[in-house]
């Protein structure tokens, strides 16, 4: 006879519930981890894809900062000068020097002269090379202004002017420089103003170094206005004054 206090077997219907409940719980364990697992791998690879972002934007921000922050400064510093140039008092110093052309030279600028009267050309290379010896002129193919009697030639530069006149009945040269200081040169070289191709160039590398430098930092701002709330409103602030004041205050 069997003792009463033996535990009973499990029979098979009970076996077979236990292996259909372990069979069902599994799976729904497993779906759960696995899609935690992809929500980190996505979320790992957001925020692989923002810092490569912002390590681009960084590295395109302070190189274009580098290139343009000498040029920034001066264009700064300008812009208060020229935006104030009628208190800023110039002291224009005028220097004149004469000469009298040599005969030789004076018959060939009439022959030129009358086969282009009222015309703009350059000066014969003759003509150029006698005022690069006489006063170290360099007229450079500039356009000179032909009539029967003379010959005009503007030297405009930055931060002055300058000309050359050359009668042609009496070979009379007269040169005349006038200088208007170092604001006033600062002021063309702000504007472009007689400096030349090459700084017109320049300008234009500068112009596009400013606009990376500035996209690149509004974006890194995007970048970072989830954490810092004033950052949309400043932006928004430093849109809405220039706008409002020309709005009111230009007409």
């Amino acid at each position: 006879m069997k003792d009463v206090h033996e535990p009973l077997s499990p029979g098979p219907s009970a076996i077979r519930a236990g292996q259909a409940g372990h069979g069902t719980a599994a799976p729904g364990r497993a779906m759960s981890t696995s899609q935690h697992t992809r929500d980190l791998d996505d979320s790992a690879r957001r925020n692989a894809s923002r810092a490569v972002w912002l390590k681009n934007l960084h590295q395109w921000h302070w190189i274009s900062s580098a290139l343009c922050l000498l040029a920034m400064i001066l264009f700064s510093a300008t812009g208060i000068t020229l935006n104030h140039a009628a208190q800023i008092e110039a002291k224009p110093v005028v220097t004149s020097k004469k000469a009298t052309v040599p005969a030789s030279l004076q018959a060939e600028l009439r022959k030129f002269a009358a086969s282009h009267d009222g015309a703009k050309q350059p000066l014969p290379a003759d003509a150029e090379r006698w005022l690069k010896d006489t006063w170290s002129l360099n007229a450079g193919g500039r356009l000179a202004e032909w009539s029967l009697d003379e010959v005009y030639l503007p030297l405009p530069k930055a931060g002055g002017d300058a000309w050359v006149r050359v009668g042609l009945d009496d070979g009379a040269a007269e040169y005349e420089l006038t200088d208007r200081g170092w604001i006033s040169w600062l002021n063309d070289v702000h504007k472009g103003r007689n400096t030349g191709p090459a700084w017109n160039w320049f300008i234009d590398f500068f112009a596009v170094a400013c606009l990376v430098f500035c996209l690149t930092g509004l974006l890194i701002l995007k970048f970072h206005a989830a954490k810092r709330a004033l950052t949309w409103p400043m932006v928004g602030l430093g849109i809405v004054i220039p706008c409002a004041i020309a709005l009111l205050f230009i007409h």
